[in-house]
């Protein structure tokens, strides 16, 4: 699964937490009203579950919750509980002579450039915004 199906299959199933909040939703429930592969839903809500932006509760009654208020959460956040990698990844392992380190050294600087400015625009945008957005009620309280 690539990063922005990640990012965007993440911030979907959130979305659907915070308007069936608070009820918990079991993974199998959230997938059929998001359309996202289970399996791959169970791995990313494991991930939202650790950097505790979402509850995992056991039992008959258990499910997925929101933790943190949809106006909390923003797109840095969810991003980096999901991915392992900076969106810009530079591949140094084909170096072969100088020249190929002053081209490194170009593009090393300006993907972390482009990197530090989409990490401060990510950090700006909340899940609520996105929700507002698209027209979505939130029921956290």
């Amino acid at each position: 699964m690539s990063a922005s199906t990640k990012l965007s299959s993440s911030v979907k199933a959130l979305c659907f937490l915070s308007v069936s909040y608070p009820l918990p939703k079991t993974s199998k429930e959230i997938a059929e009203n998001t359309g996202i592969n289970a399996s791959k839903l169970r791995k990313l809500l494991s991930l939202l579950s650790k950097s505790k932006i979402v509850i995992s509760n056991q039992g008959t009654k258990g499910g997925f919750q929101l933790l943190k208020s949809p106006k909390e959460i923003n797109l840095q956040e969810i991003y980096c509980s999901i991915e392992d990698r900076k969106a810009f990844h530079f591949d140094v392992s084909e170096i072969v002579g100088q020249d190929d380190y002053d081209y490194l050294g170009y593009f090393n600087n300006l993907f972390s450039s482009i990197q530090v400015d989409i990490e401060s625009k990510m950090t700006k945008i909340s899940l609520l915004s996105i929700m507002n957005y698209l027209n979505i009620k939130s029921n956290f309280k």
